[in-house]
């Protein structure tokens, strides 16, 4: 059956491929892992033991180290997911020995309203349904091991509030004395559930709990996802594990992992999953999946791990950041490469002319209506005007000092002149420009993108990071929201400002890396402002301390490290022919 993704939905059209796609024993091969190196969980899925690789390969020069990234997103999607499978599909189709190493979906979207964050149409990576329904059980490892450690902190807590100082020196444990009043660390779940923002737990009597305030995050924004992301091997894991803050006693001291004595049974769940999962493009090329962090809430990228072994194996390496470059490309530039040491050689901003009209003044679409009948006719006007928002992102990557592409993710509607025009601000912008029909023609339509990315990653660049961090705090905080926002200025609550100063004051917090958490779906911290504001200050409400992942994280605006899940969600449309045991309608 031919593919044709204007009938067929993306869970059809990879129902179909995967009918004849490789086995993970040809994809071994092809790539030129060893039996040993190649860990299968099935025929078509496996993990790839990643230390006898860069062991074996380690005197093997690294390939092209491409990023993918994005305009600020819209609801209509701008195809980031699809234009990194395009890309790989593209310098597939012209001979390259490509792979690419993407995100593990959180359950919470791909039961919500994004979708499973394969790609899209003919530039997917498959199969499917294990790619969008825990995989080799990576985000499951990573509860286990982080709502184990608020176990051992609540036990603790109750224990200590039960027992008194004789009592615990039968034991040989100090007291802790955790501040109820300060706990940091909550419970995660793989889902998007409002409803467990802020939670009361240990009702009942004194062996059921402390009674206190909590609260849930998504798996996904959880410190060890991010862990998992930045990791380089088990050793520095380990030690990562062992530095989570999880609260602070009553004298305002840190309280950590392992001084509960349980990091090393953390890690224990974690030792599988820092292996990176090994599947494919509908076109057959390699793919990497491994670790799956929010950008808009946590770093935003797969792992290191899973880029040092694409490297190794592969000539053109693609790796993709979250959401926009404001928020995805600035933590792919200025914490996954501090803390890999990796250079790209270009960075890919992917723009839709649909998103371009909606930063350019179009109505925004809301999630489950019709598509506003404005866009389906031309409105060269809209698209220059929205055209601001691509050249800020340029303007970003070009800062790092790395070479910028403009992806131009085609739709039927798109007209000549839209296309000009934005072919046309992006040139004088300092940006390479190529359309692609990747969606609706796999790598055959991504040619023109492929040869954009080659010839990029030909051009010396002069990769540079935004900060050092002998930087204070403040600073850095301000030079994001400046130079890579265009905000004005900071402002602090009281709380954050304390907090800040707090972290300055201390020789080892001082040097962690910036993780912003801020909204995606504007420059700014107000989502509903489009294109590129002017004229605002980013107000940072909070500032937490990911001491084990290895950056300090402050909070701006009103965004939630928990989502909340729609009226009309996903789950609805999913479902299971029960004769052959297929998932239908992930999307």
């Amino acid at each position: 059956m031919a593919l044709d993704p204007t009938k067929m939905a993306d869970w059809q059209i990879a129902e179909e491929a995967e009918k004849t796609m490789k086995t993970v024993y040809q994809l071994g091969k092809e790539l030129g892992l060893t039996e040993e190196e190649l860990l299968p969980h099935g025929h078509y899925v496996a993990k790839v033991d990643f230390k006898k690789v860069l062991d074996r390969l380690k005197d093997r020069p690294d390939g092209k180290y491409i990023d993918v990234t994005a305009i600020t997103p819209t609801p209509l999607g701008e195809g980031k997911s699809t234009s990194s499978m395009g890309l790989v599909e593209g310098l597939g189709k012209r001979g390259k020995n490509v792979g690419a190493a993407i995100r593990q979906p959180s359950g919470g979207p791909t039961m919500n309203i994004k979708g499973s964050a394969a790609g899209g149409g003919i530039a997917q990576c498959i199969p499917l349904t294990p790619f969008s329904l825990g995989l080799t059980g990576d985000i499951n490892a990573i509860m286990n091991a982080h709502n184990l450690a608020m176990v051992a902190l609540t036990a603790r807590m109750q224990h200590e509030f039960n027992y008194d100082d004789e009592e615990w020196a039968k034991r040989g444990m100090p007291r802790l004395n955790i501040d109820p009043r300060n706990v940091e660390f909550g419970w995660i779940i793989d889902f998007c559930a409002q409803s467990l923002r802020n939670i009361i737990i240990g009702i009942g009597g004194k062996m059921d709990g402390f009674l206190m305030k909590s609260h849930f995050g998504i798996a996904v924004s959880s410190e060890i996802m991010a862990i998992l992301a930045v990791s380089t091997d088990l050793k520095d894991m380990r030690e990562r594990m062992g530095k989570i803050v999880v609260a602070y006693n009553k004298k305002g001291g840190p309280v950590t992992t392992a001084d509960l004595g349980v990091d090393g049974a953390m890690t224990a769940w974690m030792v599988e999953a820092l292996n990176p999962n090994l599947l494919q493009t509908v076109e057959g090329q390699p793919v990497f999946v491994h670790a799956g962090p929010f950008a808009n809430i946590a770093i935003g990228q797969s792992s290191i791990i899973a880029d040092r072994v694409g490297l190794k194996l592969v000539d053109y390496h693609v790796t993709e950041s979250g959401f926009g470059a404001d928020i995805g490309f600035e933590k792919f530039w200025n914490l996954k490469c501090r803390f890999s040491g990796l250079k790209p050689n270009c960075a890919v901003v992917v723009a839709t002319i649909r998103a371009l009209k909606c930063h350019g003044g179009a109505p925004v679409p809301r999630p489950g209506l019709p598509m506003p009948k404005e866009y389906e006719g031309e409105n060269v006007g809209w698209v220059e005007e929205g055209c601001k928002n691509l050249v800020h992102h340029i303007e970003t990557v070009k800062k790092a000092g790395i070479n910028p592409v403009v992806c131009i993710n085609s739709f039927y509607t798109d007209t000549k002149a839209e296309t000009a025009a934005v072919r046309r601000l992006s040139e004088a912008a300092g940006a390479r420009v190529a359309v692609s029909e990747h969606w609706l023609k796999g790598g055959d339509g991504a040619l023109e993108f492929a040869d954009a990315v080659v010839d990029a990653c030909e051009e010396k660049n002069e990769f540079k990071l935004l900060y050092d961090l002998s930087m204070p705090l403040r600073q850095r905080i301000e030079l994001i929201a400046k130079d890579v926002y265009g905000a004005d200025g900071v402002s602090y609550t009281p709380e954050a400002e304390a907090k800040a100063k707090r972290i300055e004051a201390d020789p080892e917090l001082s040097k962690l890396g910036t993780c912003m958490v801020k909204t995606h779906l504007s420059l700014s911290h107000d989502p509903n402002l489009k294109g590129t504001p002017k004229g605002w200050i980013l107000p940072v409400r909070d500032i937490l301390t990911y001491n084990g992942a290895g950056f300090v994280v402050p909070v701006a605006g009103t965004i939630s490290l928990m989502p909340g899940t729609s009226s009309n969600p996903a789950f609805r449309r999913v479902d299971v022919d029960v004769e052959t045991g297929k998932v239908k309608g992930v999307f």
